[in-house]
């Protein structure tokens, strides 16, 4: 493998293990050039089939793993969230779509599970998305995307609360 800092041919592998999912390897390698010595971190996959998507223009590109990254990385961006967790959701996001759709994705579908993905790990993030995907014309519209989003946090706030409550017959709804 070469150095991604000088090109040098010759790397070797100092630390192998598998991944969170198990379905990559994340190796450490060190560039063995005397002149350079620096350590980088790899990634194996399994070469999977390839996943066309289908755009709104009926026009196919291969699913790209990178771009899913990137428009999640972009949304994210100077938001507390660690890149591991960025990587879990591409993960899953694309685990999914290869379990369901065997060759052929809508990119419509990509767009709402990042969507939903984005809903549950951070709001601003989600707005931020949700904004170029919906393709936002105005205030408006963006306010009500808020207002949905925040109803469904307080939805989700008030839920727990609820099924700690006695349902009035003297049994309980909490779970155990």
């Amino acid at each position: 493998m070469k150095c991604p800092y000088c090109g040098a041919d010759n790397t070797r592998v100092i630390e192998s293990r598998p991944g969170e999912d198990g379905t990559t390897i994340r190796r450490r390698r060190e560039c063995i050039h005397e002149a350079c010595g620096r350590r980088f971190t790899t990634y194996e996959r399994v070469e999977q089939r390839p996943l066309m998507v289908v755009k709104k223009d009926q026009k196919r590109e291969e699913f790209s793993r990178d771009k899913l990254y990137r428009g999640i990385m972009k949304a994210c961006e100077k938001r507390p969230i660690p890149a591991e967790t960025l990587e879990a959701v591409c993960d899953e996001i694309e685990r999914k779509l290869r379990l369901e759709y065997e060759r052929e994705v809508p990119s419509s579908v990509i767009g709402e599970r990042v969507m939903d993905a984005l809903r549950e790990l951070d709001g601003v993030a989600y707005v931020r998305f949700a904004s170029v995907y919906r393709e936002f014309r105005d205030v408006e519209t963006l306010l009500k995307e808020v207002l949905a989003l925040i109803g469904d946090r307080a939805r989700a706030v008030e839920r727990p609360a609820q099924a700690d409550k006695p349902s009035g017959d003297g049994t309980s709804f909490a779970r155990g």
